[in-house]
Formats: structure tokens, C-alpha cells, sequence
């Protein structure tokens, strides 16, 4: 299964909005095949491991190689016709004898349909095999699949006194070239990435993965409730942008859509973005993962909002002092109880920096 698991890692920049899924089929003691899932639309990773069998169609039930081999899949095969036929299905017809699932389908299409469709053919089941390093690959996958929207990372660069910026709003650049490279490689595995339109404006960024080799680039989002983003900005370079406003203005934008920018309006009532209602317009469009790259009104907004699951912080070796600018505007906390507690999953040096990841822990 860790095999398996290391398989589909192959697919982290390419399979969305599908999960990542590897497989490895194992008989008499040795692989005989192992593929992974590589992008929607294509085979999935048990079809991949069946072909490469080399002896026929397997899916098809041709190949004898498989007949009574395991097969190790990171995620429960499944059991209804997408864009691909069904993999278990074709586990069935390939005469495979088990089938060992780190972990169950979290989409209600399967959701155990497909290792009941196999423990019906006869074949013997088994599910939960590193099933916490299975969910953690694709955390973004069961979270649009459970709570109608993706999982968000807030990154912030700061000093080691928690500053992002000067007072001025002089902000490039606070950490060094490795831990911006690091951000493009998140960049590059997240189905969006998320900015307001303080950022755009003052630092005009482009949100495309860039130093990273990738083949896909992110859905980039703007927040931008009365629809300021300059039609010159960097961010509507090459498409691919959603703008989610507040209330519409027909000629801002009529001038921001000849630029290629899709506009939702997404309004909470209050002059702003519903910052919900933006996630679930994102899962609805099949994005998984969401990286925010933003300043600290839109950061605290989103906490404020129970929108953030983890945090990126890079830090730099760098004092900036009480006058610099926050990392998160939370308005002012009467209580330490009030404050947003963190379960600190690492710190790593990337360069001369540190990178820190966190997960919300509010329970």
C-alpha cells in the first residue's frame, strides 16, 4: 500500500478535480502491475495496473495474469460509470482474488458501493491500510465530497515577528527565492488560488505556477466586491480567472469580461463577498484544494468565517517592528479563548526561511 501510495503522488498536480489514487497488483509474492490515476478522464489507476499486465484487455476479462493476485488501491475502486467505466467492474472481470482499500470513497456515488460490488463477486475485501496517509493525499477530495467545499490553505510570508509588510505596504521581498519557489509548487497542486483586490492592486501579482514544471495551471479568484481590478492587471493574463463581487457594475464589468474574466456575483447582504458562498461556488466547480495568497483584512475574513483548515506560514529571519503590519486582522479579542488555535504539523527550513503548516484545531 505505501507503494501504492507513492504511485499516485504522480498525479498530485494532475488528477483534480479526481482523487489521487495509485494501485499495485501483487501475486505469488511480487508486483505484476501498478499504475496510478493521471488526469480526469482518463483510465483510472486499476485500469492502468491491469494493462500494463501485457496480455490483453484485461478490463475486458481477457487476461489470466491477474486471476487471483491482490490488488492494493489507495482508495475504494469504483462502482458507477463517470468517464471511465467502473474499476471494480474490472477487477471483477480481470478474476483478481482480494482487494485491499486504504480507504472508503468519501463521494456518494460510491461511498462502499464498489467493495460491496466486489465482496458480492466473491472477492475477499479489506479497507483502512494507511488509511490516514490515503485521506491526507487527497484531504482536498473528502472535503468537497463531505462538506460541499474545498479545502483551504492560507499562506502568509512574515517576519519572525509575525510583520508581512511595512507600514507603507512594502512587502517584496520578505522571504527569499527557495520559499517562493516553495509557494509555486503549492500553486501548482491547488485546483485555485485566491486573492483580494487590496493585493491585486498593490502588488499586481499573477498567481500562475511558474517556477515549478506543471502542466496545469490553477482557476485564479479574485475577491473584489464593486469590481476594481484593473483591466491591465497581471492576474487576467492568459484567462482563466473568476472575479466573485459584491454588486455589478455593467461597464467595469463588460471591460473585465473582454479581458477574459469570469464575474459571480456572490453578495452577503452586507456590501461584501460571501465568503461561503465562494467556496461552495469552487467545489461546485470541482476545485479541491484552494491556496490563498492574500493580505491580512481577506486572511481574517476568512478565519473569521471558519473558511480556513491549515496555514503556510513562511518565516523569514527578519525583524520588522510594532509599526510593520499584522499577519491576520481578527478585530480585537477580549479573551485568549477567543483566539484561533493550531495543531503544528511541521517546521522545515526552505532555504534561508522556515516554512510553517498548521491545521485549524477548534474542536
Amino acid at each position: 500500500m505505501a507503494r501504492a501510495l507513492q504511485l499516485a503522488r504522480h498525479g498530485l498536480n494532475t488528477a483534480t478535480p479526481n482523487p489521487r489514487v495509485g494501485c499495485v497488483l501483487v501475486k505469488d509474492g511480487r508486483i505484476i502491475g501498478e499504475g496510478w490515476h493521471a488526469v480526469a478522464g482518463g483510465p483510472h489507476a486499476e485500469i492502468v495496473a491491469l494493462q500494463k499486465l501485457g496480455a490483453g484487455d484485461a478490463a475486458n476479462g481477457v487476461s489470466k495474469v491477474a486471476r487471483g493476485a491482490t490488488a492494493y488501491v489507495t482508495l475504494e475502486p469504483c462502482s458507477h460509470h463517470g468517464r471511465t467505466p467502473p474499476c471494480a467492474e474490472a477487477l471483477i472481470a480481470a478474476g483478481v482474488g482480494r482487494v485491499v482499500a486504504a480507504m472508503q470513497d468519501p463521494n456518494p456515488r460510491v461511498a462502499g458501493q464498489g467493495l460491496q460490488r466486489l465482496n458480492d463477486a466473491g472477492i475477499v475485501v479489506a479497507c483502512g491500510l494507511l488509511e490516514a496517509e490515503a485521506t491526507e493525499l487527497n484531504i482536498g477530495f473528502v472535503a468537497r465530497m463531505t462538506r460541499g467545499r474545498p479545502w483551504l490553505r492560507l499562506k502568509i510570508a512574515a517576519s519572525l515577528d509575525g510583520r508581512t509588510a511595512l507600514a507603507n505596504g512594502l512587502s517584496q521581498w520578505i522571504t527569499g527565492p527557495a520559499a517562493r519557489r516553495d509557494v509555486h509548487a503549492w500553486r501548482a497542486l491547488s485546483c485555485a488560488v485566491l486573492t483580494g483586490i487590496g493585493t491585486v492592486k498593490a502588488d499586481d501579482p499573477r498567481l500562475t505556477a511558474r517556477e515549478v514544471e506543471t502542466s496545469r495551471q490553477p482557476l485564479k479568484v479574485v475577491i473584489d466586491s464593486r469590481l476594481e481590478t484593473p483591466p491591465d492587471a497581471a492576474v487576467l493574463a492568459g484567462g482563466g480567472v473568476l472575479i466573485a463581487c459584491a454588486s455589478v457594475d455593467a461597464g467595469r464589468r463588460a471591460a473585465l469580461e473582454a479581458r477574459g474574466a469570469e464575474i459571480v456575483a456572490l453578495p452577503d447582504g452586507k456590501g461584501r463577498v460571501d465568503l461561503p458562498a465562494v467556496l461552495r461556488e469552487l467545489a461546485r466547480r470541482g476545485s479541491n484544494e484552494v491556496l490563498v495568497e492574500a493580505g491580512s483584512t481577506l486572511g481574517g475574513a476568512l478565519l473569521r468565517e471558519g473558511c480556513v483548515d491549515e496555514l503556510l506560514i513562511y518565516q523569514a529571519s527578519l525583524l520588522l517592528g510594532d509599526a510593520a503590519r499584522g499577519m491576520v486582522d481578527l478585530g480585537e479579542l477580549t479573551t485568549l479563548a477567543a483566539g484561533h488555535r493550531l495543531r503544528i504539523l511541521e517546521r522545515r527550513a526552505v532555504g534561508a526561511d522556515f516554512r510553517l503548516r498548521a491545521h485549524l484545531d477548534e474542536e
